[in-house]
């Protein structure tokens, strides 16, 4: 998401944290767009400079035992600088009371305050988390996702060249689906996307020639996942004669989906090729790379090394003149 409320925010937290809205459920739609989190010392002491307004701000013992510590007018005046600045939430941590005037300033400005008994440290560590998690960026792509021995593949390709039918195929191997059609993917923190499918339609297949089947109904709760991090996509595509594909594998085809690069192989399909089998080995083929083994290399080292001793066996048997 680009943007996320208050509201999304706490209920996400409210799972594992006691939550207190001390303003009104009005400030519960402000709007919260960066996933950074600030402790606002500094600007409460009249430093205002790099302050930045957009992002979330912790209250905890030390600023709390600052702002009591101040005479009235100071504290306004503190409390005027933060609220002024448009701050969507402010959270006060540790079972601490809010300094007083803080509620009625940030009502004022329509700036969430929201109060939990969590210490400091693992609460911002979780709503870190939290943040990262709703303004991950995410988007639509039309494939079908399974995973095949941990991997999670993504089979792309035109419409109706057969995605759902060799994940099918798949399923009833062993593997299990993600999502068919309509794979729903978000770049998680570290850099790694994951998939998932629409709530509504999560695990059914559309079959041509047959239409909607239950996976889940049909193969078992062990047939399928909620969701599975990509790691390779799987591009079929029609067989032309044109076209030159991958024979040995040195170098990998990457692609990029919402910024991250996965690797990407074209499978070109013709009657009677087992497109299942060549998706277990690519799963089995990444597992191996991911291990340091890359067969195409090895290959290579090994064609090398024999090449080195065929000259050096004829160097010595044309020196053998005996």
């Amino acid at each position: 998401m680009d943007r996320v409320t208050v509201t999304q925010l706490a209920e996400r937290l409210r799972a594992t944290h006691d939550l207190d809205l001390l303003t009104s459920e009005a400030t519960s739609g402000a709007e919260i767009s960066r996933s950074e989190i600030s402790r606002p010392g500094l600007l409460l002491t009249g430093f205002e400079q790099g302050f930045d307004p957009e992002i979330v701000q912790i209250l905890a013992e030390q600023e709390v035992a600052y702002l009591e510590s101040l005479g009235d007018a100071e504290r306004e005046s503190a409390l005027e600088r933060l609220c002024a600045a448009s701050v969507p939430c402010i959270f006060i941590v540790d079972g601490l009371a809010p300094p007083s005037g803080l509620v009625e300033r940030a009502e004022a400005a329509s700036t969430a305050v929201v109060a939990t008994g969590t210490p400091r440290s693992p609460f911002v560590r979780e709503l870190g988390a939290a943040l990262d998690d709703l303004l991950a960026p995410e988007k639509t792509v039309h494939g079908t996702l399974v995973d095949v021995y941990g991997v999670g593949l993504l089979f792309t390709g035109k419409s109706g060249i057969g995605k759902s039918e060799c994940a099918l195929d798949l399923v009833e191997n062993g593997h299990r689906l993600v999502a068919d059609d309509v794979v729903h993917v978000v770049r998680m923190r570290g850099g790694h996307l994951i998939g998932s499918g629409h709530e509504d339609v999560r695990h059914f297949m559309e079959l041509r020639g047959l239409g909607i089947v239950d996976v889940q109904a049909m193969f078992g709760i062990r047939a399928i996942r909620q969701q599975k991090r990509i790691e390779v996509e799987v591009r079929l595509a029609t067989w032309s004669d044109v076209d030159d594909y991958e024979r040995l594998g040195f170098d990998e085809t990457m692609t990029e989906i919402l910024g991250v690069g996965i690797p990407v192989v074209t499978l070109p399909l013709v009657p009677g090729k087992n497109i299942t089998v060549i998706s277990e080995v690519i799963a089995l083929n990444h597992l191996l790379k991911i291990r340091g083994v890359h067969p195409a290399r090895e290959f290579e080292r090994r064609l090398k090394e024999l090449s080195s001793s065929r000259r050096r066996a004829r160097g010595i048997l044309e020196g053998d003149t005996e």
